[in-house]
């Protein structure tokens, strides 16, 4: 497959800050050849933090089954897509952005010829902090899926690591410098 253009999947632990990272570079980087996914999950969307279409368990299983998504995944009892749609825009020299999934990265690579990883990584301690500022999990439900984490990416990835411990604005600057860099690509 001969493409053009250019899939940034980010990846990390809940908590890191993929999604405010990924706010940050859509607020910056504002051209026609970038996009960030909205990728379609089987949960309602909180409108704080993560940005995302909702679709019903049915409606994904019916969309999936037409061709409709690119790339899917499961993970903590929900469904996740990224729309078909973005397969042509990368073909055509696009650079599109999109939270994605580790244990996804060899869908992604199958969907996308050009595929690099953003791993977002944050201190254990600013994990649990974000974590609970969420309201979703208990505290043992935290320290639970924290232990169940990791913070590599195993494979024969282009893999850049971001550590988001610290200011948003120096991580997302990170990102940033890096689609700018993908967008000036022949």
């Amino acid at each position: 497959m001969a493409e053009a253009g250019r899939i940034i999947v980010v990846v990390g632990p809940s908590g890191a800050g993929k999604d405010s990272l990924i706010n940050h570079a859509a607020a910056l980087c504002r051209q026609p050849r970038f996009a960030v996914v909205r990728r379609v999950i089987t949960r309602p969307s909180d409108h704080d933090s993560e940005i995302h279409d909702t679709m019903s368990p049915d409606a994904f299983a019916a969309r999936r089954t037409a061709g409709g998504f690119a790339v899917v995944w499961s993970a903590h009892g929900l469904e996740y897509g990224i729309p078909a749609e973005h397969r042509a825009f990368v073909a055509n020299g696009g650079v599109t952005l999109c939270n994605g999934s580790r244990k996804a990265l060899a869908d992604f690579r199958v969907a996308f010829a050009r595929l690099t990883v953003v791993n977002v990584t944050a201190r254990p301690e600013i994990l649990t902090e974000r974590l609970a500022a969420r309201g979703r999990k208990s505290g043992d439900q935290i320290t639970a899926r924290l232990a169940r984490s990791t913070m590599a990416v195993h494979g024969d990835f282009d893999v850049v690591t971001i550590d988001n411990s610290g200011a948003l604005e120096t991580a997302g600057d990170q990102l940033v410098a890096l689609i700018r860099d993908c967008l000036s690509e022949p």
